[in-house]
Order: structure tokens, then C-alpha cells, then sequence
């Protein structure tokens, strides 16, 4: 089996040659990867630990978007990023807003006066050609970033003012969800009729939950969130394509009503989450929803032994024998997690090509 052929079989619950692999991990991981693999780029590290999709991309042509001296950037709507050190000791870098340009509007006149982002700052015309590169492969369109309607307007106007704000359902809050969903929309519908069939996967997000259980209420979700999900997941499929949602966190609740909307594959599936088990949402789920993720990036992965990976890749392997599981960590793998972990991960599942010797000055990285 190809990359592709071996997604789309467990998709189908169809059986596969080995489970399918989708690896994602923090920039720091992976350059510590690259250098005890010994590969040179992204592309040489997913090749070598047998991830199984590419992403293709439509290419921003729109206006100038500003960088500051600082190293921050602006973003599509307005909004300014910048690298924010994290961890006890800043070890760690992650992006995020310093400037919601959103935060303090309180009518929706007001928001005439800002520029929102438009299907028409992307060029398409490469999808194409990019899908043709990538035909062993299941190809995806999309990110968890996409649609985010909860998180991605947080970012242009504060998390704690968008909770408000679905509460109480504010007419700002409803106008920008509006113009993000179409934003998005718009531009997974471009890139399909772009990728003329050989666009797989379309990917979107949105965090519907804490680890304990739902962020927001089910009568909530199903007024603001489920009209717009459905639309969105209709017209992929429409393209022949499918739908891969990532939400965290305790999302089981919701789980019936996202096969009831169309879902393809839920993605990342944290099992330590409430009501998250895996056994259990194969047991209950796994003949109509295919699942991603699954192997904790917050305790066996960082934590467990090589043992403990090994006989949690084993029993996914006998929970999804014939398929309905996508192989992966349940976010971007951390930098606490040791590389010993990761590798036997992707040993275990059998996409991992042998290991390069690496260098005595790479050694301490797994030791």
C-alpha cells in the first residue's frame, strides 16, 4: 500500500498494511529530530517516521502584512503575533496575540472600519500541481486553525470576551464568526474545485471542550456552532472530499451529534480527558466515526517508558484492527518528551525507516 491507499482503507475500516501515522510536534522536537535522524528538512523527517498526509496550500497574494522590529507580525485579521517564551525557564516558544484589535468593539457598525480578510487574497492555481506532487499520499487541505470560530476570533478579541460573548450572543461576536466561517468556507471551497478531486481531507478546528467536559452549552453548540458546521461539511463532501475536526479536551457528548452532521474523523482524541477512554469510544463509536491522535502528549508520551508507549501503540492496533484509527499524539508533541518515546511510538506502529547512527554529540538528545 501507498501513504494514500493506507489512509483511505482505514478510513473505510477496510483494513491497511500497518495503522496510518500522522505526526506533529513543536519546532523544537523537530529539530531535534532531524538531527538524530540525520535529514536535512520537514519534508525528510515525515518521510522518515512514515507520516502518511501532505498538505497542500493556497498562497497569500493579498496585502502587504506588516512585521515590527520586535519580531512580531501581523495576522489576516488585524491581529499582531509574536513569539512568547514559555515553560519555567522560556525553553519553550509558542505564538500568540499581543494586539486584539477586536477587544473593546461594542457595535457592529464599528467594524466597517476594518479590513477583514477575503477569498481573494489567496492564489489557487498551484493546488493543483501540489496534489499531483503528492498522489502517493492522502492529501489534506486545512489546519486546526481553520474555521476555529471559538479560538481564531479569541485571537482578535480575547477568550475571556468571546465566552461573553456566546453567552450572551453578542451581535459583534455573531458578525465576526459570520465573516470567519465564510472566510474559510470560501477558501476550502476555491481549493477544491482547484485540486479537481485529488484533495483527500479537509481539515478545520475548533475546541469545543476543557478535560473535564463541553467549554460551552449543547443548546449553545447546536444555535451558533451546528448550522455552520453542517454547511461546511455538506460542501466538502459535495467535492468528494472528507472532513478531519480537531477539537481537545472531553468532547464525547458531542460526539453523536458530529456523525449525525457528517463527521469523517475526529482528531486529536486525548483519552485521559473525561469520558475520552479509548476503548470505550471504539467500542461505542468506531464502526461510524474514524478517530486521530490518541497517544498522550501529556502523560504516556513525556512520561511513560518505552514499554508503556509500546503497549499503548499495541492496543490500538487490537482496538482498530481493521481500521478507524489515524495514528498520532493528541497535540504537537512537547519538548519534555523524550526522543527514546517518540521514536519507539513510530517503531511500534512500524512506519519508523531505520535509524541513521547519530553523531556522539547528538547522543545525550535519547540518552
Amino acid at each position: 500500500m501507498n501513504h494514500r491507499e493506507r489512509v483511505l482503507s482505514a478510513i473505510r475500516r477496510q483494513g491497511y498494511d500497518r495503522i496510518p501515522i500522522k505526526h506533529e510536534a513543536v519546532p523544537e522536537v523537530q529539530e531535534r529530530l532531524r538531527a538524530y535522524l540525520g535529514v536535512a528538512d520537514d519534508f525528510s523527517l515525515l518521510e522518515r517516521l512514515g507520516h502518511d498526509f501532505r498538505e497542500v496550500k493556497d498562497v497569500y497574494c493579498g496585502p502587504e502584512l506588516r512585521t515590527f522590529s520586535d519580531g512580531s507580525w501581523e495576522g489576516y485579521w488585524g491581529e499582531i503575533w509574536k513569539r512568547i517564551p514559555m515553560g519555567r525557564h522560556g525553553e519553550a516558544v509558542y505564538p500568540d496575540t499581543i494586539h486584539r484589535p477586536f477587544k473593546n468593539i461594542t457595535s457592529v457598525d464599528a467594524l466597517d472600519r476594518f479590513r477583514l480578510p477575503s477569498v481573494e487574497w489567496f492564489d489557487y492555481s498551484t493546488i493543483k500541481e501540489q496534489c499531483e506532487r503528492w498522489s502517493d499520499y492522502a492529501v489534506t487541505f486545512g489546519n486546526p486553525g481553520h474555521l476555529d470560530l471559538i479560538n481564531g476570533v479569541a485571537r482578535s478579541r480575547g477568550v475571556e470576551q468571546v465566552l461573553i460573548d456566546i453567552a450572551i450572543e453578542d451581535p459583534v461576536y455573531l458578525a465576526l464568526m459570520d465573516a470567519r466561517f465564510k472566510f474559510f468556507y470560501g477558501r476550502a471551497e476555491r481549493a477544491l474545485q482547484a485540486g479537481d478531486g485529488f484533495i483527500d481531507i479537509v481539515r478545520v478546528g475548533e475546541d469545543l471542550a476543557t478535560q473535564r467536559g463541553l467549554l460551552i452549552s449543547p443548546a449553545k453548540i447546536e444555535k451558533l456552532f451546528v448550522p455552520k458546521y453542517k454547511a461546511y461539511f455538506d460542501m466538502v463532501h459535495r467535492y468528494g472530499a472528507l472532513v478531519m475536526m480537531h477539537s481537545c479536551g472531553s468532547v464525547r457528548a458531542l460526539i453523536p451529534r458530529l456523525i449525525e452532521m457528517g463527521l469523517d474523523i475526529l482528531d486529536v482524541v486525548q483519552p485521559t480527558a473525561v469520558g475520552m477512554d479509548i476503548r470505550e469510544l471504539a467500542a461505542e463509536f468506531g464502526d461510524r466515526l474514524c478517530f486521530a491522535g490518541s497517544m498522550c502528549v501529556q502523560t504516556t508520551l513525556p512520561h511513560g517508558t518505552v514499554d508503556d508507549v509500546c503497549r499503548e501503540v499495541r492496543l490500538r492496533q487490537e482496538l482498530f484492527p481493521d481500521g478507524g484509527l489515524i495514528l498520532g499524539p493528541t497535540h504537537h508533541i512537547q519538548i519534555d518528551t523524550p526522543l527514546e518515546n517518540i521514536l519507539a511510538m513510530y517503531r511500534c506502529a512500524g512506519s519508523l525507516q531505520e535509524l541513521v547512527q547519530p553523531q556522539a554529540s547528538q547522543r545525550h538528545h535519547i540518552d
